[in-house]
């Protein structure tokens, strides 16, 4: 009886486990497709809601590593200082990998179009789900 119990209980936290990975990707992609929106309207401030508001937030591109959640904030105004240089933003969102029921990986590709030429690239982005949302928490983008 006992092992029938355990071998219960270690399933149905499988089936949890699974369920949240599951209810995690279309959650993802609505904060991508914020971002998306927010930085076409040109709107920094609220393309920055995808990310976790800390210092721990980690920022990563060609000039190296930048900390905390005002640094890219600031990295992102200095970089596209207005709308034109903004352009029109769209992902290309090729893998999802859960590496816990609160944690995922996400691989992808961005474009701006832009009158004073197109710039893309690909992005690594580590997902964690902090007070119900899921944030960005360490950002690669090249």
């Amino acid at each position: 009886m006992l092992k029938k119990l355990f071998f219960v209980f270690i399933l149905s936290g499988f089936s949890w486990s699974v369920l949240a990975q599951e209810d995690a990707v279309p959650a993802i992609k609505k904060v991508l497709q914020m971002q998306e929106e927010a930085w076409n309207a040109g709107d920094i401030n609220a393309f920055m809601d995808g990310y976790w508001k800390s210092d721990s937030l980690l920022f990563v591109g060609k000039a190296g590593p930048i900390y905390g959640w005002q640094g890219a904030l600031d990295r992102y105004i200095k970089t596209y200082p207005d709308k034109a240089s903004m352009g029109r933003l769209t992902f290309d969102l090729l893998r999802f990998d859960g590496l816990s029921a609160n944690s995922y990986f996400v691989l992808g590709k961005w474009q701006l179009r832009r009158e004073n030429g197109d710039l893309g690239g690909t992005f690594t982005l580590l997902f964690k789900k902090i007070e119900g949302k899921w944030l960005i928490v360490a950002d690669h983008t090249s």
